[in-house]
């Protein structure tokens, strides 16, 4: 549910269940724990939003996502009081940490992964194909998140990189179960006490390093949401992959048939990517094709 009129994301009816499925598979085959079912709780700070918020609880295409009647009973004496509440239902919190590490750990010992720094120099382009060092392939496929805009293939695409800033912060004895947003969000993690809170936004930066002022924001907006004491542990800084027209860059360079990408998926990466990416690897072997809105081919004519 997003923006002031409470809207569903683009497309979620078709991203959410493939999510889950994906998620729910590689927590099997990597044996750890990082996706949860968390509902969230959503601040609705006066009668407008309380009723464009009642609106959409009325509405047939919204009864999946949304509850009736928030329950606050975990929040209770610990947040500010404000004048209603809503509880968004099928949401999730994907560790995107947790699974990041237990899959290179994966490819590592199966001796599928390099890790080090990739020189565009020693990248060659072959009749019908690739060669990359001691490696020849059909195609290379770019994942470099905002490195892309630095990126010679990509370079030219209309990149919108959005910088974020969170916080990891101790709230003893909070105990809150669901997610909360209070302008910010405040979400469990697995460790006792310990808690993200974010995000902020700067469209303009001059690196993905956290800084003083965007501590100093989080923090007020986090003392505005508590009434109970908290500790910052952490602080972090990165710069999403954001695109122009909010759609991801999937597809095959123009002059390059052997060079593709995949990226682009921003702020949502965690619910588009499943998807997309399945969408990406039936279309490089054949099975599908990738769909207008996503495809890099609508900036061709730019």
């Amino acid at each position: 549910m997003t923006g002031r009129r409470y809207v569903k994301s683009w497309r979620v009816e078709e991203l959410i269940p493939l999510a889950v499925e994906t998620y729910r598979q590689l927590e099997e085959d990597l044996g750890v724990k990082f996706f949860h079912e968390r509902n969230i709780i959503r601040s609705l700070f006066n009668s407008g939003e309380e009723n464009d918020w009642l609106a959409r609880t009325t509405d047939d295409a919204y009864q999946n996502y949304i509850l009736p009647d928030a329950n606050v009973s975990t929040i209770e004496g610990k947040t500010a009081k404000i004048y209603s509440y809503g509880e968004v239902s099928n949401s999730y919190q994907t560790e995107m940490n947790k699974l990041v590490i237990a899959y290179r750990e994966k490819l590592i010992e199966e001796g599928k992964l390099q890790t080090e720094k990739f020189d565009f120099s020693q990248l060659k382009m072959l009749e019908n194909g690739v060669e990359y060092r001691n490696l020849k392939a059909d195609k290379i496929i770019f994942c470099d998140g905002i490195g892309g805009l630095e990126n010679p293939y990509w370079s030219y695409l209309p990149w919108n990189g959005t910088k974020g800033e969170v916080l990891i912060a101790r709230i003893p004895n909070a105990d809150f179960s669901k997610m909360f947003k209070y302008r910010i969000f405040i979400v469990p993690l697995p460790e006792k006490d310990l808690y993200w809170i974010g995000s902020k936004y700067d469209w303009t930066y001059e690196n993905g390093d956290p800084t003083e002022e965007g501590k100093k924001y989080l923090k007020e907006r986090l003392s505005d949401a508590l009434t109970i004491p908290f500790e910052i542990v952490e602080h972090k800084g990165a710069i999403r992959p954001t695109v122009k027209d909010r759609r991801p860059f999937l597809g095959i360079h123009e002059e390059f048939p052997q060079v593709g990408i995949f990226n682009g998926l921003g702020t949502k990466g965690a619910s588009l990517g499943p998807f997309f990416a399945r969408q990406m690897a039936d279309f490089l072997i054949g099975e599908g094709k990738i769909e207008e809105e996503v495809d890099i081919s609508r900036f061709n004519e730019i």
